[in-house]
């Protein structure tokens, strides 16, 4: 049944594996981020491995993604990206109705000004509030939710790697997922993440530079993975943050990264979950679209610039709220911009590699070119060196 995945894995006779994908049970150093199902699917199918961000589902949504994609991989391991919450203890917590409820009248006002005055149809109150408590109850990230998702995660024997995309890994995580044999990785923007997240007891490390999609910091992928690499003394990392071709996965090995953790660039695949229309938006980017924002979370992410972030960004915008009341407030926006067909008034967390997304297709297809492109990149290195 590895067929196909074999002539891609010794593409120009090459074995493309590390250390860390022969721990993990894994024939490509290809992790893809993604919260679509069918592409955590794709990926793992062609031998690298795919991570569900599953942040955002409720516990039900959960078990039966992971049932669907389990049901599709032949027997191969997948992981997992979920939010740990900080420190602040669960009576620190509100729900999410609670979280809702937190939301000011003024920014509710000043979405729905900018897209009357765009012309796009509004929806009826009753509409907008069950939007609103839908999305309050994906986004209001509570310990009691992250509790009940790691336990059903754990629970499965074709999960054994998990990522915290939210702050150093609490140790009752990295404690659970060890005693099921899991191993647990942890993104970080600099050295001192590194640093915390290794004294966490995580087992591999996410080098995510600033040019890739959603929560960023301020360092370049190109400065930060060696950095990272020196930090991690040792436990493996993975280069994440601009990377779409084979080249950028051979500079990161060569930085000393173990393998390389991607996102932006499934949104364009017909795996992803975006609309047709969607996915022509962001054909139609340059990298230079992929900015830094408050706009979509109320954290620092990087996101496509649309006219909706635009317009956060203005003398007369109040200021974004604390995440997660900016997400929540955005699923009244977003939803009329989605049924009113306007995407200049919705936007989406894609990295600067958006400027390499330019058509429809396939995973399958991607990996095959990034892997041919990897040999080329091989063979020009010799080309152009000599020792």
């Amino acid at each position: 049944m590895y067929d196909d995945t074999r002539k891609l894995q010794t593409a120009g006779g090459l074995k493309l594996q590390t250390e860390l994908t022969k721990t993990l049970g894994i024939e490509l150093p290809i992790f893809a981020f993604s919260h679509c199902r069918d592409v955590v699917a794709a990926v793992t199918k062609a031998g690298g491995m795919g991570s569900l961000g599953a942040a955002w589902m409720t516990p039900e949504e959960l078990e039966m993604s992971l049932d669907w994609i389990e049901q599709r991989v032949d027997g191969r391991f997948f992981s997992v990206d979920l939010v740990f919450p900080g420190t602040g203890g669960e009576d620190a917590e509100k729900t999410p109705d609670e979280y809702r409820k937190l939301i000011p009248k003024e920014h509710l006002n000043f979405v729905k000004t900018l897209l009357d005055d765009a012309g796009i149809a509004d929806i009826s109150e009753a509409d907008r509030d069950t939007y609103l408590s839908e999305y309050a109850q994906k986004m209001a990230m509570t310990h009691k939710k992250s509790r009940e998702q790691l336990e059903i995660v754990l629970s499965r024997k074709s999960v054994n790697f998990i990522v915290g995309a939210l702050g150093v890994t609490p140790e009752w995580v990295v404690k659970e997922a060890h005693a099921k044999g899991v191993k647990v990785g942890a993104l970080v923007g600099n050295g001192k993440h590194a640093a915390k997240q290794r004294a966490a007891g995580v087992d591999v490390l996410v080098a995510q530079g600033t040019e890739a999609g959603g929560s960023v910091g301020n360092i370049a992928s190109m400065v930060l993975w060696p950095q990272v690499v020196d930090a991690a003394d040792g436990i493996p990392v993975l280069a994440a943050g601009g990377i779409t071709r084979g080249s950028h996965i051979l500079a990161a090995l060569a930085l000393g990264c173990q393998g390389v953790w991607m996102g932006s660039l499934w949104l364009g695949t017909a795996e992803s979950d975006l609309s047709i229309e969607m996915r022509e938006k962001l054909f139609a980017a340059v990298s230079e679209d992929a900015r830094l924002s408050k706009a979509m979370t109320g954290k620092q992410g990087r996101m496509l610039y649309t006219k909706y972030v635009d317009a956060w960004h203005q003398p007369n915008a109040p200021k974004p709220l604390d995440w997660p009341m900016q997400s929540i407030m955005n699923g009244y926006p977003f939803k009329r911009a989605e049924r009113g067909r306007n995407l200049d008034y919705w936007t989406y967390s894609v990295g600067q590699a958006v400027g390499d997304i330019k058509q429809h297709t396939t995973v399958k297809s991607e990996i095959e070119r990034m892997l041919n492109e990897y040999v080329e990149a091989l063979d020009t290195l010799q080309s152009v060196t000599s020792f």
